[in-house]
């Protein structure tokens, strides 16, 4: 059972990268090629899910955003998802829950904007997703300072890893945590739907 996406191999370090992708756009790709460069990477997966739970205002349908996702993502070694529809959940403590039992020799990486970090202690277990898997962060115009003083940041500060070692992140073992600047491409969704652009 694959959901869609190619067969991995046992030992294979797999980025996740999730969100409503409502566009997806070029910056998606932008951090996810920087993620597989420098968190040594053989694959990211983008999970596009049904809804964010911490959003009011749901999302453009989900077969839309899937196919814009695979216009956009035309790098082979990044895979798009609708996993978490198929599994039933919107909740990404649930959704590695549920890729750990799926597949138990891989090595998965969170991978989230330096956005997400600001906010991350307002997900459903984010505690438990710090404990389970390496996060990868990813700086965002706008976003360093807030994400680096973030509660998230500030409980799990002893575990994180110097930029300079990112590559080890995928075997080290949790918690552990490494953000990383790359250059900026200064666009998001939000400012996509702004636009009426999408």
């Amino acid at each position: 059972m694959n959901y869609g996406l190619s067969s991995v191999r046992p030992g294979q370090r797999i980025g996740l990268l999730g969100g409503s992708f409502d566009p997806p756009h070029a910056g998606h790709l932008h951090i996810s090629q920087a993620a597989l460069k420098r968190f040594n990477l053989d694959q990211v997966w983008w999970l596009v899910s049904p809804g964010n739970p911490l959003k009011h205002r749901g999302p453009a349908p989900l077969r839309e955003r899937l196919a814009a996702c695979r216009e956009i993502a035309r790098d082979p070694r990044v895979k798009v998802t609708d996993f978490e529809a198929r599994i039933g959940t919107r909740h990404t403590a649930r959704t590695l829950k549920v890729l750990f039992r799926l597949h138990p020799a891989v090595r998965f990486v969170w991978l989230m904007g330096a956005d997400n970090l600001a906010g991350f202690h307002r997900w459903e277990d984010w505690q438990w997703i710090m404990e389970n898997v390496p996060v990868g962060v990813i700086a965002r115009p706008g976003d360093r300072i807030s994400a680096r003083v973030s509660p998230a940041a500030r409980r799990f500060r002893r575990f994180r890893l110097p930029g300079a070692m990112s590559q080890l992140l995928p075997d080290t073992e949790p918690p552990a945590w490494c953000f990383i600047n790359v250059s900026m491409i200064n666009i998001s969704s939000t400012d996509i739907r702004t636009r009426g652009d999408w």
